[in-house]
């Protein structure tokens, strides 16, 4: 028996409206103007010359005008910057590792139903989702571990996110039981399974972590400004922060190598666009696991 002509398919298969459509266009050029205008105002301030902050009123440019690079040159060329540079490059390189080891580590050991002890430990990490151990209790544990005024205090402190361990042990539980069933009959351990079997299939969450971690370490200033008291030692989000106040030196030492230094806004915006752009390039990369990842655990069955 044929189903009825006459029927209309659901309202949701229904090819949209030419007026939505526009409305969708418009809304969504909207959004990507408010977040591309302001950063490409940034950018072409930061190539600008004199001449050209001068004729704007001393404030932010569309369009650079006379281009000159010497802002990023007078950044790059030695000083507070380059250095803050590479200190928050392997601070994020080195933090974003140990993370992730440590949050798969502890994430499979509590995606296993039978593990001695992960009953417990989830529980606390539960607790720690939930409660913040406070500002002054975590300064008196850092300090009493002699963490002070060391790279390992921006590390170590915030070394595994509770939430994060809770993400990536759901998605090891929704993993075929057959791989671990099949693996344990071949006489594999759970360190092998966990290397061999599990990380491989696991790449979307692990971007995902990986990416929050990452973003984390290279923007936290605060916990530099808490634990490191060494100028020499501050990562790149403190340097920004601080040249906002402080202007062109930071405790007695020039922000760049140069002595005859470029106008301070677009010195200011060179340094912004080398804290915003490092970032920004790691998402490409990561942009086909992450669609896939932030959807974990959202949907069961």
């Amino acid at each position: 028996m044929s189903a009825p002509t006459g029927r209309k398919r659901p309202i949701w298969m229904e090819r949209p409206h030419p007026a939505v459509q526009l409305a969708k266009a418009a809304a969504l050029g909207l959004a990507v103007a408010l977040v591309v205008i302001p950063f490409w105002s940034i950018l072409a301030t930061s190539f600008a010359d004199q001449e050209t902050i001068t004729r704007a009123g001393g404030g932010m440019v569309l369009w650079p005008g006379g281009f000159s690079a010497d802002a990023y040159t007078a950044v790059l060329s030695g000083g507070v910057v380059t250095r803050a540079l590479g200190i928050s490059v392997a601070v994020t390189v080195v933090g974003t590792l140990a993370s992730l080891a440590a949050t798969a580590g502890l994430a499979y050991w509590l995606s296993r139903p039978r593990a001695a002890g992960a009953r417990p430990m989830l529980m606390l990490v539960l607790g720690a989702v939930l409660f913040s151990p406070g500002l002054i209790p975590t300064y008196l544990v850092v300090k009493e571990f002699g963490l002070l005024d060391s790279y390992a205090s921006l590390i170590l402190p915030v070394l595994v996110n509770a939430f994060n361990v809770i993400v990536m042990r759901a998605f090891f539980q929704e993993l075929p039981p057959e791989l671990f069933e099949s693996a344990s009959i071949d006489g594999a351990s759970s360190a092998t399974i966990l290397f061999r079997i599990v990380l491989p299939v696991s790449k979307a969450v692990l971007a995902v972590i990986g990416l929050f971690y990452a973003v984390g370490y290279w923007n936290a200033f605060f916990n530099a400004m808490l634990y490191i008291q060494s100028t020499g030692k501050w990562p790149m989000a403190l340097v920004l922060r601080t040249y906002v106040v402080n202007q062109n030196t930071i405790g007695g030492e020039q922000i760049a190598g140069s002595e005859a230094l470029p106008p301070q806004l677009p010195m200011q915006m060179a340094i912004l666009v080398l804290a915003i752009v490092p970032i920004l390039l790691v998402y490409p990369f990561l942009q086909r696991h992450f669609a896939k990842g932030v959807m974990i655990g959202a949907v069961k069955g």
